[in-house]
């Protein structure tokens, strides 16, 4: 029997991206574990991924082109071949473009597979030749990312390994045991060694559960507590005063911008107690070194972009940033050397190109507040909008549409591979080779491939080399070859890979960026932020000069319009919907939604596979008891979830671990299947957030009634 352990990379969109060794025995993948050798991951893989194999080798697979046989969403297709396939979709994408233009055919794609060159860019180049519409992709970390980056910069800043060193550590919007699970050992060896751990987050988290203190802040009110701790750090004289003079901009506007978030004012805003706010301030400015972890569900309300605005703030006040573990770890993917213009290809764009924001594809489907051509074509690949865009009755509405070919690239008959004419058959992992960045560490992952492809399915790159190829397109960027398309997505001149090589991360698996050790890293300790003016900005340049690009999650670097649409100066902007701030809304529909990932799912990704639907268990709605009581729902009950968008059916978890009026659906179940046919997204808004095109899917209320056996709900009847 021939044997052998092959070097891969876990391709989920997760700050983690752990190494692998993929087992493989006479040429067929036999089991996946992590990688023991890894600093960072340190051997171990999350239940999303430890039975990869499963995924591979499951019998729903797609193995074959498929064409659509029955009506629209029945998921009845036929047997094709590729020639079959490729020729229906360059006959019907012609004809489109002939009588609409390009701009009616849109591309939906996201980071169902993560990495370099198979991932978020890798049809960008291919349709902004064509002149498709170009897809903005704002759904995680575009809000808080404009903010970070327009108040200290794109910098990675604190390294994750060195919240070993921290003293005080406090989880912000974040859940590492569920969501980053390879943090959580330097969080622990940090609290071993004395540190406190704070979590602030509505929901008693898992993580919550294992911190020293939980503060269960009122949903999408962060922004205001971050203020109020400027207050008490400012007026009680706790600033770090060489660092603020030295190394920072504003700090007068800002001394005065807070006064009006004192105590008990942020308080009343909160739910928390005014007592809490001042101690969470002091220990914060008196702890070294300090460091606040934001996770990406920091954004997702109406004032997101802002909260993280004044978080990325607190560090400099207090001077955290001059000890190595201390001051505010967001996206390390800032200090990758990556190419983004290299594998988008802005230069293809035609000029003046319609842009649309993905996050709104019910409304763009059904043709609501679109500037020119219809939708006339949709092409889906490394997603699955049905179940992760708001307001999922329209999306399926728009799916449903007779005159709206859609073409999607995939694993298994998703949601929205239901609703496809044409069915594209999708490697695995260990299907290609990629290599990765990652958004939680400072380690590029090399993937070997492992096996060959199984029945038909291509690569994301192969595809796009065919379709190029169809529609005619002889620029040499869509002849090159996987390795040369790896090769270019990198700077291989970049000072954070001097000395390292291609073949050296291929035949390693991994290499840390060169960056000073850990244990030194301390980026910040002298200012040098990557703004205009080299400091941390209380008040920011950037907002006050007009536009600013952020190219990462923006397909054809589109600008982010920025003048009179945001205070140049952090300001709490409150949650659109809550019973404070929309009374009118919140008589109808009187508890707040947050709906955090899953435990077991990524998005959508696993939510078809039976391991992982074992350890999530069945969509859900946790509440409080005293909600559950007024409306005789006990634990275990159906309920149906709604509000004025839709409504959906989960089962209710009945628990003191959310506090009263505000209620936590977990996202990541697959409509089909699922009770009435409907998740948590039937419920969520389109409505963006203030900064960077951000979702706000945790600014939602809703009201809960008990579904009675007849299926309905009692309330309605």
């Amino acid at each position: 029997m021939a044997s052998k352990t092959v070097l891969g990379a876990c391709p989920q969109d997760c700050p983690d991206t752990c190494s692998m060794l993929v087992n493989v025995e006479d040429g067929k993948v036999t089991s996946v574990r992590g990688n023991p050798d890894h600093p960072y991951t340190r051997g171990r893989l999350c239940v999303k991924v430890n039975n990869y194999q499963d995924k591979i080798y499951s019998p729903d697979r797609v193995l074959h082109p498929l064409r659509r046989v029955g009506p629209k969403g029945s998921a009845q297709f036929e047997q094709i071949t590729w020639d079959e396939a490729l020729d229906e979709i360059e006959t019907k994408w012609k004809a489109i473009i002939a009588e609409h233009g390009a701009s009616a055919i849109l591309p939906y794609s996201y980071l169902g597979t993560q990495g370099n060159s198979q991932g978020l860019h890798v049809g960008d180049a291919f349709f902004n030749k064509m002149g498709a519409s170009v897809s903005e992709r704002t759904f995680c970390d575009s809000g808080s990312c404009t903010a970070y980056a327009i108040t200290i910069g794109d910098t990675a800043g604190v390294d994750p390994e060195a919240l070993a060193l921290s003293k005080y550590i406090v989880l912000w919007a974040t859940n590492p045991l569920s969501a980053n699970s390879h943090l959580w050992p330097f969080i622990m060896e940090a609290k071993k060694n004395g540190a406190k751990i704070v979590v602030v987050d509505p929901y008693k988290t898992t993580t919550a559960k294992q911190a020293d203190w939980h503060i269960p802040i009122l949903p999408g009110t962060d922004g205001a507590l971050a203020l109020g701790l400027m207050n008490v750090i400012i007026n009680e004289g706790l600033t770090d005063t060489d660092y603020v003079e030295k190394y920072t901009s504003g700090i007068e506007e800002l001394t005065e911008h807070v006064q009006q978030y004192d105590p008990e004012t942020v308080a009343d805003l909160t739910g928390l107690s005014s007592d809490d706010v001042r101690k969470l301030a002091r220990e914060f400015a008196a702890a070294e070194p300090a460091v606040i972890r934001v996770g990406v569900a920091i954004e997702r309300h109406a004032g997101g972009g802002q909260t993280v605005r004044a978080l990325a703030c607190l560090p400099a006040l207090t001077g955290a940033w001059r000890k190595p573990g201390g001051g505010i770890l967001q996206l390390p993917i800032w200090v990758f050397p990556m190419r983004w213009d290299a594998m988008s290809r802005a230069d293809f764009l035609p000029e003046n190109p319609r842009v649309v924001n993905l996050w709104k594809l019910g409304e763009i489907l059904n043709g609501e507040n679109l500037e020119g051509p219809p939708i006339k074509s949709m092409m889906v690949y490394n997603a699955n909008p049905a179940v992760t865009t708001a307001e999922q009755e329209k999306v399926i509405q728009g799916l449903m549409r007779e005159d709206l070919f859609t073409v999607v690239s995939e694993h298994f008959i998703t949601d929205t591979a239901r609703h496809a004419d044409i069915v594209l058959p999708a490697t695995t992992q260990m299907e290609q080779e990629e290599i990765m960045f990652s958004w939680g560490h400072f380690y590029l992952t090399f993937n070997n491939k492992a096996i060959d492809p199984m029945g038909d399915a291509i690569p994301n790159t192969e595809l796009f080399r065919r379709l190029a190829a169809r529609m005619g397109f002889d620029d040499p960027h869509f002849r090159m070859t996987d390795e040369e398309l790896m090769r270019n997505t990198i700077d291989w001149d970049s000072p954070t890979l001097e000395g390292v090589t291609f073949e050296d991360i291929k035949e390693r698996g991994y290499v840390r960026l060169n960056l000073p050790k850990t244990e030194e890293y301390a980026p910040h300790a002298e200012g040098n932020f990557h703004t205009a003016s080299g400091k941390c900005e209380f008040v920011s340049s950037a907002a006050a000069g007009g536009n600013f690009v952020i190219p990462l999650f923006r397909q054809g670097y589109t600008e982010q319009q920025m003048g009179d649409a945001i205070t140049p100066i952090p300001e709490y902007i409150p949650p659109n919907e809550s019973t404070a701030t929309n009374p009118t809304l919140g008589a109808s529909y009187p508890l707040s939604m947050v709906s955090p990932k899953s435990h077991a799912y990524l998005s959508s990704s696993f939510g078809n596979l039976k391991h992982q639907q074992e350890h999530n268990g069945k969509q859900s709605v946790i509440m409080h008891p005293d909600d559950a009581k007024v409306r005789s729902i006990s634990n275990g009950d159906l309920v149906t979830i709604k509000n004025n968008r839709g409504s959906y059916v989960a089962e209710a978890k009945v628990t003191e671990d959310v506090r009263p009026g505000v209620v936590f659906s977990p996202v990541g179940h697959w409509r089909h299947g699922s009770e009435a046919n409907a998740t948590v997204q039937a419920i969520l808004p389109s409505t963006l957030a203030d900064l960077g095109g951000a979702p706000t899917f945790s600014d939602t209320l809703v009201e809960i009634s008990l579904v009675n056996t007849a299926g309905k709900s009692i309330a309605a009847e």
